[in-house]
């Protein structure tokens, strides 16, 4: 039996509400929040428990939906993988990525993003993906380079923190890019 959601070191699957402690494990280094986002006030447990648990109740898939990484190794949680902001007519979405940083540089970050990937591309008809990354954040920048995606453009001084207003890199990749580089699961 196959399954798309896994690889060799990563399964994708849906939130639970006991992964509310790994959410909360992501939000607790400010340079990784800013690397994702923005920096926010802290959120109590409570506050992460009930928003995980609100995740959780969700249906499966959607216009845009979150996905825990888990590894393989420890099936552990280890990160979450987003699609938003979806176009349905002109066939593009967006994707981010975010793993804890005990499960960093261990490629799981690129196999999820590429199960996302062949699952937007081959199951769901869509024909780009998109990502914005701040240009300070070279191990993303690098990530997606990794994957396929192409610099499509810089959007100057777009955001605003840490003092400052700081550059947004956008980058994209076609199907046929990603099926140049992946190859296309087996139909058995």
């Amino acid at each position: 039996m196959s399954d798309m959601w896994t690889g060799e070191k990563v399964r994708l699957r849906g939130v639970e509400p006991q992964d509310w402690e790994g959410f909360q494990d992501l939000a607790r280094n400010t340079l990784d929040v800013r690397n994702a986002g923005l920096v926010t006030p802290p959120r109590s447990a409570e506050g992460f428990r009930a928003w995980t648990a609100e995740r959780a109740g969700r249906p499966p898939g959607g216009e845009a939906f979150r996905l825990v990484v888990e590894s393989l190794a420890d099936r552990a949680f280890a990160g979450s993988v987003t699609v938003g902001e979806t176009d349905s007519r002109a066939g593009r979405f967006r994707m981010g990525i975010g793993i804890s940083r005990a499960y960093r540089r261990r490629g799981y970050a690129a196999e999820a993003a590429g199960l996302l990937l062949t699952y937007m591309f081959e199951e769901q008809r869509y024909h780009k993906c998109e990502v914005e990354v701040h240009a300070f954040n070279d191990a993303s920048i690098a990530l997606h380079r990794g994957l396929g995606f192409v610099e499509e453009g810089r959007l100057r001084q777009h955001e605003f923190f840490a003092g400052g207003h700081h550059d947004v890199v956008v980058l994209g990749i076609t199907a046929a890019e990603h099926w140049a580089v992946h190859p296309r699961p087996p139909l058995r």
